[in-house]
C-alpha cells in the first residue's frame, strides 16, 4: 500500500452534494494515509478529457452520473460486472491504463445482507436504468435467478435485458401501466425500488418482506413506511453508498477497508437518520 501522498476523487456533474469525500477521508485517516480526496465537476463529455489529465499521483475516481457509461468506454481494462451493467462507477489506476469496475453492485448486494436478506429465487426490480441494472447483478450474486423488471416502456427496457443475459438472470419485462404488484411482491423475496416516490404504490408494494429503496432524502419514504409497518426489511439508498464505497477504497488502497470507521463517518455526516448497519 502506498503512503506517499495520493489524490483521488469523485467526479459528476452535479457534484458538490456528494457524500464519498465524507467516506474516503474517514478511510484514508484511519489507515493512516496522507491521500486527498476531493470533488471533479465534469460532464459525459468532459470526463475522457479530465481523466486524460491526471498526473501518476491520482490513483483512483469514484464516478458518479452522469458519467458512468463514459468511464466505462475509456477504461483500458474493464471487470465483467461493469461490462454487465453497461457503466463504471470506479476507476482504478493500473500500469497499463484505467481499470474500470462497477462497485455499485456491492452496494446493492452488501445493502441487502446487511438488512437481513439471506438470499431468494425470485426479485422484482421497479425501473430499468443503470441503478436498476446494477441491482440487477446484485441480486445475482446473492443468488436470485428470476427477475421482473417493470417499466414505463418495456421499448426501452434492451440494456436491462442484456445487463440480466451477461449475469444470468431470467428476466421478465412488465409494463407499469398493466403490472399487478401485489401479485408481484407476492411472488418475489426482495423487492428494489429505482422509481421516484411518487410513482409508486405503497399500499400495493409493502408487503415485500425486503425492500431496497435507493432513495434515501427525503426519509423515510412512504414505500420504506409501508414496508417496515408490516414486519419487512429496509434497506436505503445511503446503506448502498456505503457499502459500494468499500470495495472502491479496497481498489484504490490494496488493504482493507476500515469498514467501522467509514460507517461512523457517514452517520454523523448525515444526521445519524439511518443505522448504517455492516
Amino acid at each position: 500500500m502506498p503512503t506517499d501522498v495520493r489524490c483521488a476523487a469523485v467526479v459528476g456533474k452535479p457534484v458538490a452534494h456528494s457524500l464519498s469525500p465524507v467516506l474516503h477521508g474517514a478511510a484514508y485517516e484511519a489507515l493512516g494515509l496522507p491521500w486527498t480526496y476531493t470533488r471533479l465537476e465534469a460532464s459525459e463529455s468532459e470526463l475522457p478529457a479530465l481523466v486524460a489529465g491526471l498526473d501518476e499521483s491520482w490513483v483512483g475516481l469514484s464516478v458518479t452520473m452522469p458519467g458512468k457509461g463514459a468511464a466505462l468506454e475509456l477504461a483500458t481494462t474493464a471487470t465483467d460486472r461493469a461490462r454487465a451493467v453497461g457503466a463504471a462507477n470506479t476507476l482504478v489506476r493500473r500500469a497499463g491504463g484505467w481499470a474500470a469496475d462497477c462497485t455499485d453492485v456491492d452496494g446493492v448486494a452488501g445493502a441487502l445482507r446487511a438488512a437481513g436478506f439471506a438470499g431468494g429465487t425470485s426479485g422484482l426490480v421497479l425501473g430499468a436504468g443503470g441503478t436498476a441494472r446494477a441491482a440487477l447483478a446484485g441480486l445475482a450474486e446473492l443468488g436470485v435467478t428470476s427477475v421482473t423488471v417493470v417499466v414505463r416502456d418495456p421499448a426501452r427496457a434492451d440494456a436491462a435485458r442484456a445487463c440480466a443475459a451477461a449475469v444470468e438472470v431470467k428476466l421478465e419485462v412488465v409494463a407499469w401501466a398493466s403490472a399487478h404488484f401485489p401479485a408481484l411482491v407476492a411472488g418475489s423475496s426482495v423487492l428494489v425500488n429505482t422509481a421516484p416516490p411518487d410513482a409508486v404504490s405503497p399500499d400495493a408494494l409493502g408487503g415485500t418482506p425486503f425492500l431496497l429503496d435507493v432513495i434515501y432524502h427525503p426519509w423515510p419514504t412512504p414505500l420504506a413506511t409501508a414496508v417496515a409497518g408490516r414486519g419487512g426489511h429496509v434497506a436505503t439508498g445511503l446503506d448502498m453508498l456505503l457499502h459500494q464505497a468499500f470495495g472502491q477504497v479496497e481498489q484504490f488502497t490494496g488493504t482493507s477497508a476500515p469498514r467501522q470507521s467509514m460507517r461512523d463517518a457517514l452517520h454523523t455526516a448525515t444526521g445519524g437518520i439511518l443505522p448504517l448497519p455492516l
